[in-house]
C-alpha cells in the first residue's frame, strides 16, 4: 500500500473513526437545546411532509435522513436542488418542512431555491457547518454540524462533516419517533421484509399446512400412510368434530413401533401411538411467539398442531417453515 506501511493500516482506520466518533461528540455538546426543541416541534407539527434537501454529498446524506424519516413515521422524500431549479419545485406546499443539508451553509442551488420554499410558506430547518451562513441565517432553524476537521488526511473531502450531518438527522428523526409514540407494532408496519417486521406481523395462519387428519382408531399402517402422504412430519389426531385428541410425530411412530411385540401391532391404532392434549397454538397467533413456545422449552418442538378457540384441529406448524420464514 503506497504511502502507508501494512502493520500501520489498522491503527490508521481506527484513528479515522475516532476522529469521526470525536466530532459526532462534540457536535452533540455544541448543539443549541432551543433550536433543537424548536427542530422537533416544527417537525412535530409538520401536516404535510418533510422534504430533505442538499448537493453532493450533502444530498446522500440528505436522502438517507428523508429514508429514516419515512421509515420511523414521518413522511420524507429526498428532492434534489436542480431538479427544483427545474419543476421539482412543484412538489413543496406551504404545509411541508424542508431540512436542508449544506457544510458550508452558502451552496448555490440551495440558495436559489429559497426564496421559491419560503414563498410557499414551507418551515426550513437548515443542518449546515456554519451557522452564519446565508442558509443558515436565513432558515427558521439552525443546527450546528460544523467540525474541527475532516478525517480526510487532506482535511478536503467530506468526511467527518457528513458524519455528523448524518448523526444529527438521525437523532431528529428518533426524537420525533419518540414524541409520536411510535410501536413496535406501527414501525413493523413499514418494514415487513425486514426480521423485526416479520417478527411482528407473520401470523401461524401464513405458514402452516393444512391439518393432516386421522381418527383414533386408526391402525398404525394407516397412519404411516398419512405421515407419507401429508409429508410435514405428523398428523393430528381428531375426533368426530375435528376436535383435536393428540399428535403423532414421525419420531412417535418409530418409537412405538420399536417397543411393540411383533404379535401385537395388528391392534395398535392412533390412539396408542399420540401424545395426548399436546401443547398447541392458533391460526391468529404471532409465528413468532409459536417459535418460542416451540424452542423455549426443555424439549424442543419440531411439529406443533394449530387448533381454533373451539379446540378443532386447523393445521401443523413446523419449525423449519419458521426458521425459512426468516423469524
Amino acid at each position: 500500500m503506497i504511502g502507508i506501511a501494512p502493520n500501520d493500516v489498522a491503527a490508521r482506520v481506527a484513528e479515522i473513526l475516532r476522529i469521526e466518533a470525536a466530532a459526532v461528540h462534540r457536535a452533540a455538546d455544541r448543539l443549541d437545546p432551543a433550536a433543537v426543541s424548536r427542530a422537533v416541534e416544527v417537525l412535530l407539527g409538520c401536516k404535510g411532509k418533510v422534504i430533505v434537501t442538499g448537493v453532493g454529498k450533502s444530498g446522500v446524506i440528505a436522502h438517507k435522513i428523508a429514508q429514516t424519516l419515512t421509515s420511523t413515521g414521518t413522511s420524507g422524500v429526498y428532492v434534489h436542488p436542480s431538479d427544483a431549479l427545474h419543476g421539482g419545485l412543484g412538489i413543496f406546499a406551504s404545509e411541508d418542512v424542508v431540512i436542508a443539508l449544506s457544510n458550508s451553509g452558502e451552496t448555490d442551488e440551495l440558495l436559489a431555491i429559497l426564496p421559491a420554499i419560503r414563498q410557499r410558506g414551507c418551515s426550513v430547518i437548515s443542518i449546515v457547518g456554519n451557522v452564519g451562513s446565508t442558509l443558515g441565517i436565513r432558515s427558521e432553524v439552525t443546527l450546528d454540524a460544523s467540525v474541527e476537521k475532516e478525517a480526510c488526511p487532506l482535511n478536503l473531502a467530506p468526511t467527518a462533516s457528513t458524519t455528523v450531518a448524518l448523526a444529527i438527522g438521525d437523532a431528529l428523526a428518533m426524537a420525533v419517533m419518540e414524541a409520536k409514540g411510535l410501536t413496535p407494532d406501527q414501525f413493523a408496519v413499514n418494514h415487513p421484509a425486514g426480521r423485526l417486521g416479520k417478527r411482528l406481523t407473520v401470523s401461524v395462519r401464513d405458514l402452516m399446512h393444512p391439518s393432516p387428519n386421522i381418527a383414533p382408531d386408526a391402525g398404525w399402517l394407516d397412519v404411516v400412510h398419512a405421515i407419507s402422504k401429508y409429508a410435514v412430519g405428523a398428523v393430528n389426531v381428531v375426533d368426530a368434530d375435528s376436535r383435536l385428541l393428540g399428535i403423532i410425530t414421525d419420531g412417535d411412530l418409530r418409537r412405538t413401533i420399536e417397543r411393540t411385540a411383533s404379535n401385537e401391532l395388528v391392534d395398535l391404532n392412533a390412539s396408542m401411538m399420540m401424545t395426548a392434549s399436546p401443547v398447541t397454538t392458533s391460526p391468529d397467533d404471532l409465528a413468532y411467539d409459536a417459535l418460542r413456545m416451540m424452542e423455549d422449552r426443555p424439549s424442543q418442538i419440531a411439529v406443533l398442531p394449530v387448533a381454533d378457540s373451539h379446540g378443532r384441529a386447523q393445521g401443523l406448524l413446523r419449525l423449519h417453515d419458521i426458521v425459512r420464514a426468516g423469524l
